[in-house]
Parts: structure tokens; C-alpha cells; sequence
């Protein structure tokens, strides 16, 4: 491979505080993630004690409220700090996600009893969260989750089953969507639950062509007696929260594409500089050329896409559509991205002695988590066209 490394992305960032917290960032990553990623995303290793650190280092909190242990940061930095851990390791990029994710609801639709609580310890105290909506029989179809909660005096008692859970076994704590009312998206109510609550436990976790280091499994829940103090919201607001939560997820994803996206790009392009045939680097070849100027070009609309929905959020302005795009297009541009890369660097592409085999297999994943592409399009269509068979 090419001693030519690649250029640190220049990001327009509104702070010296923001810099600083970049520069911190990619230290991090360079010093505690990069040099183990390859192997232990192979052996399937996840690396609790990498988050362990970026909550001892404040960046597990970045968009919450300083005073419950987070950073105030607007989202426009926050994901370009996932953006950065993602293009190192992207277990630990979407990892910090889902745990944004998460933490979404108590932070947004807690009582401030509730939050003086809990959230300290969410947010800085080392701990990892889950986020459970999905189920085996209810993906995209969210509304018609089974998993039901039961009043019991002061308590709620919770059985079912979610799917798909990222950290799902190896959480400190849940946010989960439960039934409480009638069918349809109005009887659901959302609740953060223990991870050592008595009757929970994790399956073992699904077997994935990519991401290996971080798990993902089912969670079952047989009998699980919260406190109606940790119901967050209303009864029945529960799926409102959900959505309200997965648009500022589905930020976090595209930021991440984008990460996995620039890796890629830099391999490809240090080893179309080294390499050569034909007497010439292949980088001088017009093919090939274009394959990076059109990957380059993609990566930076993509960025440009998210940080401009990311700055509708942080002032306060809707932002549903926006996020719904980003999410289309950085995850479409991952894979695609990632895909041109392997063939760039041709057969070596194809093992596991170049990273790019890698990216391209987690590449896969960012289309289908928190909402699929084509439930992106409908979203993105219900905007623009209204809803179906008006």
C-alpha cells in the first residue's frame, strides 16, 4: 500500500470548541480503535472498553444537555464526530448512534424527575444503551409490534420479544416500545427498562455478513416488571416518540455512511496512486480517474445533504424530509462507494488483506437499518405528494 495518507477532511465547524473536539476525536480514533479494528471486527470482538472510554472522554452524551452529564453540541458537529469514529471503526460509529438513539426519548419527553435520575448515568456514566422497536413479525410495519405491557398496581409488567436489537444482551439499559392500549400506532407506550431487569435476556446474536463486532440479537422479555416512574411520555405516545427518535437516528446513519464512505474512498485512492501497470500508476488512467472524481463528488454531496438537515434540527425547523434524504442517499452512497473501491483495487479488493472487502459488507447494513431505503422513499413521497389512497 501507498505511504500517501490520506488528507483529514476539512469541515466547516462553528466553534473553536467543535475543533477542538474533532481533534480529540481523530486522536482517539487513531490511538484506541484504529490499530485493532480489522482484526477484532474479525474475530467478532466488540469493544465495550472503546466506549467505555468515549464516555470517560464526554462523547457518548454530544447532542444532550450539560447539565445531565451531556455536551451541548448542536447535531451539526455531532455527526461529523460520528462521521469520524464510523470511517475508523464502524461498530463504534453506529455504536454511539444507537446509543444517541437510545437515550433520545428520556432526554426529549422525560419528566425532569426522570431525568435528574437517570440520564447522568446514560449519558456519562459509562453506561450503553438499546434502543427496541423492531420485532420478529413487525420491521418496517412498526406500528403492529406485539410486545405488550400490562398494568399491575404501581408497576407495568412487559413479555414479548424484539428483533434486530443492536447491543441487544449487552445493554446497561433499554428504551422499549410497548403495547399498553388498543391495536395501531396510538396504543403503544414507551419505557426504559434495566438491563438486568429480572426476565430479560438476549438471544445469541444473529450471524451478519458484515459489522461482527457488534451484536446484534434478540431480546426477550418474559415478565419484566418496570415502575410506571420509568414509563417515559404518555400512555399511548409511545410510537410518536419512536418516530420522533429514528428521524434524528436516521441522521446519525447517514453520517455514518458517509464515514464508511470517505474510508473507502481513501484506500482506493492510495492504492490507485501506488499501484501500477502498464508502465504508469493506474491513477493516471481517464477509467479510473472518474471512479474516484464521481466517488469523491458523491461523498461530499452526501456530507452537504446531512449537515443541512442537521442545521434544520438544530434550529428547531422541521426536519423529517431532510433526514429521510440523507439517510437515502449516504447509505445508497456507501454502497456504492464501497463497491467501486473493490474493484479498484481488483483481486486484492477481494481479501481481508485491504479493508475494502470490509466496507463493502457493512456498507449493506445502512440500507436497511432504522427504516429501509425504499421506506425512506415513502416518507420522502408522503412529504412531497401526501399520504396514500387520499
Amino acid at each position: 500500500m501507498s505511504d500517501r495518507a490520506p488528507q483529514p477532511v476539512e469541515r466547516q465547524l462553528p466553534t473553536d470548541e467543535a475543533r477542538d473536539l474533532i481533534s480529540l476525536v481523530r486522536d482517539i480514533a487513531q490511538r484506541e480503535i484504529a490499530p485493532r479494528a480489522a482484526e477484532e471486527e474479525d474475530a467478532g470482538r466488540f469493544p465495550r472498553e472503546v466506549f467505555t472510554l468515549l464516555s470517560d472522554s464526554g462523547l457518548l452524551g454530544l447532542p444532550y444537555d450539560s447539565e445531565y452529564g451531556g455536551g451541548d453540541q448542536p447535531y451539526e458537529v455531532y455527526l461529523q464526530v460520528l462521521e469520524e469514529l464510523a470511517a475508523v471503526r464502524l461498530t463504534v460509529g453506529l455504536g454511539v448512534s444507537v446509543h444517541t438513539l437510545a437515550s433520545y426519548a428520556l432526554a426529549a419527553y422525560g419528566t425532569k424527575e426522570q431525568q435528574v435520575e437517570h440520564l447522568p448515568a446514560m449519558l456519562g456514566g459509562g453506561l450503553l444503551g438499546a434502543y427496541c422497536l423492531s420485532e420478529p413479525s413487525s420491521g418496517s410495519d412498526a406500528a403492529s409490534l406485539r410486545t405488550r405491557a400490562v398494568r399491575d398496581g404501581d408497576d407495568w409488567v412487559i413479555n414479548g420479544t424484539k428483533a434486530w436489537i443492536t447491543h441487544g444482551g449487552i445493554a446497561d439499559f433499554y428504551t422499549v416500545m410497548a403495547r399498553t392500549g388498543d391495536e395501531g400506532s396510538r396504543g403503544i407506550s414507551a419505557f426504559l427498562v434495566p438491563g438486568d431487569a429480572g426476565g430479560l435476556s438476549g438471544a445469541v446474536p444473529e450471524k451478519k455478513m458484515g459489522m461482527k463486532g457488534s451484536p446484534t440479537a434478540q431480546v426477550h422479555f418474559d415478565g419484566v416488571r418496570v415502575p410506571d416512574e420509568r414509563r417515559i411520555g404518555e400512555e399511548g405516545q409511545g410510537f410518536a416518540i419512536a418516530l420522533s427518535a429514528l428521524d434524528s437516528g436516521r441522521l446519525g446513519i447517514a453520517a455514518c455512511a458517509i464515514g464508511l464512505a470517505q474510508a473507502a474512498l481513501d484506500q482506493a485512492v492510495a492504492y490507485a496512486t501506488e499501484r501500477r501497470q502498464f508502465g504508469h500508476p493506474i491513477s493516471d488512467f481517464q477509467g479510473l480517474r472518474f471512479m474516484i472524481a464521481d466517488m469523491a463528488t458523491q461523498i461530499e454531496a452526501g456530507r452537504a445533504l446531512y449537515l443541512a438537515a442537521a442545521r434544520l434540527r438544530d434550529a428547531g425547523r422541521p426536519f423529517a424530509k431532510q433526514a429521510a434524504m440523507a439517510k437515502l442517499h449516504c447509505t445508497d452512497t456507501a454502497m456504492k462507494v464501497t463497491t467501486d473501491a473493490v474493484q479498484i483495487l481488483g483481486g486484492y479488493g477481494y481479501t481481508a488483506d485491504f479493508p475494502v472487502e470490509r466496507y463493502m459488507r457493512e456498507a449493506k447494513v445502512l440500507q436497511i437499518v432504522e427504516g429501509t431505503n425504499q421506506i425512506q422513499r415513502m416518507v420522502i413521497a408522503r412529504h412531497l405528494a401526501g399520504p396514500e389512497g387520499r
